[in-house]
């Protein structure tokens, strides 16, 4: 199997930063959940509060590795302005089974020679690359306030809750952002 450089970097984005950011969330989730009073010896505080400091930190690099990459490395490839031929502006994308040369993916979705695809630009694209930011954003936010209480997030349930509810959103963001992306590369890959 070879992959172009396009394809690498697009492996790198989405399978690896993904894969890295998944388990990471997995992780960090079960490790901010199980911190609950009554359930933990010192030791065991110890133990746990080396994973979850790693673990949060892990998502929150991964998730910015996922949306640096996919914006300016992949997304300019999907977006690239080719020359119309002709006077129609996705003249070159006629009889594209795939984007190619003449046409991008950005132009073989909004052309329709695929079928009904336009929607999938003007929806699926555009929540991708806006809504994905937030995972990164929200990532972060979670991971300096797991660092910054530390043990004492086991005495406030509250605050507790709000790192979690931060976790969640912050993979949910990233569910949106990489389900449409890997269905808008099924549809349109950028080649």
């Amino acid at each position: 199997m070879e992959l172009s450089s396009r394809e690498t970097w697009t492996v790198i984005h989405g399978l690896v930063f993904g894969t890295l950011f998944l388990l990471a969330f997995a992780g960090g989730l079960a490790g901010l959940w199980s911190l609950r009073p009554g359930l933990l010896t010192t030791e065991g505080i110890k133990e746990r509060m080396g994973r979850l400091y790693v673990g949060v930190w892990v998502m929150a690099v991964a998730a910015w590795g996922a949306v640096i990459t996919g914006t300016w490395i992949v997304y300019p490839w999907y977006r690239v302005k080719l020359s119309p031929v002709g006077e129609d502006a996705y003249a070159g994308c006629a009889g594209a089974i795939v984007p190619n040369a003449s046409c991008s993916p950005r132009d073989f979705l909004k052309s329709n020679v695929s079928g009904q695809t336009e929607l999938w630009h003007n929806l699926g694209m555009e929540w991708k690359e806006h809504v994905s930011w937030a995972a990164p954003i929200l990532a972060t936010a979670a991971a300096f306030l797991v660092v910054y209480y530390g043990p004492r997030l086991i005495a406030r349930p509250w605050l507790r809750a709000a790192v979690i509810t931060m976790f969640v959103a912050a993979f949910a963001a990233a569910v949106v952002g990489g389900a449409f992306g890997a269905f808008l590369n099924k549809i349109a890959p950028v080649l």
